[in-house]
């Protein structure tokens, strides 16, 4: 899939993730532990945002995973899905979703929106 971002979207983007860190640091932070382990298991952030938004993940599921380490990594968005706050992360997903879940992904872990700018291929 292919996505061209605009600055202007991404600045927003930015703009509302921040809010979400000051307005709710404790789900913000199980947010990018999520992210975190999104990266450190080699998954896409597409598949992760999916998850979290309850869309259908098939086309961004991992290829070569254990089915163990698949269910362990459900269980923990699962974990974040159960926050009490989980609404205010779930709509700023589909508010933004156009610029991609990598894109908001790497903009909550403090990558400058200029350097998101344009065309993106996401898989």
């Amino acid at each position: 899939m292919l996505i061209a971002s605009s600055i202007n979207e991404l600045q927003s983007a930015k703009g509302a993730i921040e809010t979400l860190k000051s307005a709710q640091p404790a789900l913000f932070q199980k947010f990018m532990n999520s992210i975190r382990l999104t990266h450190q298991l080699q998954f896409g952030f597409q598949y992760m945002g999916c998850l979290i938004t309850e869309e259908d993940p098939s086309s961004f599921r991992p290829a070569s995973q254990d089915e163990y380490v698949l269910s362990v990594y459900q269980r923990e968005i699962k974990e974040l899905k159960a926050d009490s706050k989980f609404h205010d992360l779930k709509q700023l997903l589909a508010s933004y979703k156009q610029i991609s879940y990598a894109n908001i992904c790497k903009l909550a872990m403090g990558t400058d929106p200029n350097t998101l700018v344009g065309p993106t291929y996401i898989r």
